[in-house]
Order: structure tokens, then C-alpha cells, then sequence
């Protein structure tokens, strides 16, 4: 048993490095960091990853410049030059969407993410998890002149948004304990959360239910440009956002707790709540670290 455990260590360790050779491959210029097994080797060695983030989502990750911006995109720099220990890191922004985040960190697409990544325990069978930086709840929003859905039950025959690679739908149409409301609802297909915003505005869908983060992002982004939206402000779940690491990858996870504690303590993330999230309906800036999933 002892020798079939350090070998499957060693097999683990190997594909680790496999992983991040293809990710951090310099394409032979010499910088060498195909050498590095662990991200944080990689930050503190090379200087430069690829961070995945969401493109698509106003105030946690929208691209509509060079890179992009948002909570999500602001936490990643501050934990990323944590990981080089202070030292500025290059960093290559990559989208990743909700359907291919697994994907991309095992592949070695991508070094890390920051993506309203939300922890469960099927993910974790596959991803390691740093944090989480924050906790959202998933709440509903509807059009703002819609007074027949008023809560979350509500939601029962009403057509909502089914998001490629998200589990927000699961909450409401299943049972405990990968679901919350075991709702009869129909479910509208859209390949991420812009689109079924897209949809609630052009009356294709009666709802959009994810994490309030996510809603509030889009509801600020509609009222700024003329539109109406309202969230209903009645969270019925904790959605902990984690950092993406590619399975195994420990000792970086417990870099990346160590920047979020750090991030926590120096007001970094009280500062960058409200940067974001300022006025927001329903939201107030978290005032500690929230407690963090082991490192496996």
C-alpha cells in the first residue's frame, strides 16, 4: 500500500509538471520557465503567468480594452505579485469561461484563475482551490417591471437562464445537495451569463439566477446605459470563490491563502469591494477573510 501511494505522489507530481511546461513553455528563448513544477516557483522564478478570467462580466471581469478589469481582474494582480514576493509580474490575461476552466488548468491553457470560480465538491475533484477571496450568494434578477416574481419560489414555471458551465440553474430546478428549490422551471440555454442577460432584456427568458456579484455587475452596467433591471435581493446560497489551480498544486494554494489573508489585513479587499461594488443594492464589503477550503 506504502509503495502504491508514493507512486501514485510521483505520477501526480509528473503530470503537475507536464502542466505547467505546456503553459509556461518560452518557446525556447532561453527564460527557461518550462522548468517550473509549481505556480508560485513560476511567479517568483520567471515573472510571468497566465491568469484566466471572465471577459464578459461588468465589475468582475469585462474586457473592453487591452486587458480586462473588474474585482475578480484586481484581486488576481494583488495575489500575483504576492506569489513573486512583491516582484512586478508579466501577466498574460486569457478569458476563461465558465465551460472551460477545468479544462484550461489541466491542459495548461492557463497558470491560475480568477473567475467567479465557485468551490464545490465536484470541482474539487479536479481543481486545487486557493481561498476563497470572497463569498457571493446567489440571488434573481428579473426585468424592473415585473412584479409577478417577487422571490426566488417564484421562479416555478418561469423560464430562466441555463449558462454554458454553470451550476446556478441546478440551485433552483434540484434537490438538496447539489440543488436548493427543486423548482419545475424551464431552462433557456445561453453560452454565458452576457448572453442570458441579453436574453432577460429581449423578453426570452423571465429570470437570470446566479451570484449576486455577478447580478449586480450586470444591473449597474444596464442602468448606466439606460436600461432596467432589479435584483430581488433574497440570497438563498454561499458561493465561495476560489482560485483555480491545476489538481495538486499545494504549495501555491497556500501562497495564494497567505496573499488573500495578507489582502484582507492590509484593507486591500475592503478597498477594492468598494471600488467595484460601491452603492450596490444588497451588498456590503466583507470585513475578514473568509474561512479557507484545505489546500488539496
Amino acid at each position: 500500500m506504502r509503495v502504491t501511494r508514493i507512486g501514485a505522489a510521483l505520477a501526480a507530481a509528473g503530470m503537475l509538471t507536464l502542466g505547467l511546461a505546456a503553459c509556461g513553455d518560452d518557446g525556447g528563448d532561453g527564460g527557461g520557465t518550462a522548468a517550473y513544477t509549481t505556480v508560485v516557483d513560476k511567479a517568483k522564478g520567471a515573472k510571468k503567468l497566465v491568469v484566466g478570467t471572465k471577459w464578459d462580466q461588468p465589475s468582475l471581469g469585462l474586457k473592453t480594452g487591452a486587458e480586462p478589469e473588474g474585482f475578480d481582474v484586481d484581486v488576481a494582480k494583488y495575489v500575483v505579485k504576492e506569489l513573486a514576493g512583491g516582484a512586478e509580474v508579466e501577466v498574460e490575461w486569457k478569458e476563461s469561461a465558465s465551460s472551460n476552466r477545468e479544462a484550461f488548468l489541466e491542459n495548461g491553457t492557463v497558470d491560475i484563475i480568477f473567475a467567479t470560480y465557485s468551490i464545490t465538491d465536484s470541482r474539487k475533484q479536479k481543481v486545487t482551490f486557493g481561498g476563497p477571496y470572497i463569498v457571493a450568494h446567489q440571488d434573481v434578477m428579473v426585468r424592473a417591471d415585473d412584479s409577478a416574481i417577487t422571490k426566488p419560489q417564484d421562479l416555478a414555471g418561469k423560464r430562466i437562464c441555463q449558462a454554458a458551465g454553470s451550476n446556478s440553474y441546478k440551485r433552483i430546478t434540484d434537490p438538496p445537495p447539489d440543488g436548493e428549490l427543486d423548482l419545475d422551471a424551464q431552462l433557456v440555454g445561453a453560452a454565458n451569463y452576457s448572453e442570458c442577460v441579453q436574453k432577460l432584456g429581449g423578453n426570452n427568458l423571465d429570470a437570470v439566477t446566479t451570484d449576486d456579484l455577478i447580478l449586480a455587475g450586470f444591473a449597474k452596467q444596464a442602468s448606466a446605459a439606460g436600461g432596467g433591471f432589479k435584483i430581488l435581493g433574497q440570497p438563498f446560497t454561499d458561493e465561495k470563490y476560489g482560485v483555480g489551480l491545476k489538481k495538486g498544486d499545494t504549495k501555491t494554494c497556500e501562497a495564494v491563502n497567505a496573499a488573500i489573508t495578507k489582502m484582507y489585513q492590509d484593507g486591500t479587499a475592503q478597498k477594492l469591494f468598494e471600488k467595484w461594488f460601491a452603492g450596490t443594492q444588497g451588498l456590503t464589503a466583507p470585513t475578514g477573510a473568509p474561512q479557507f477550503e484545505p489546500c488539496a
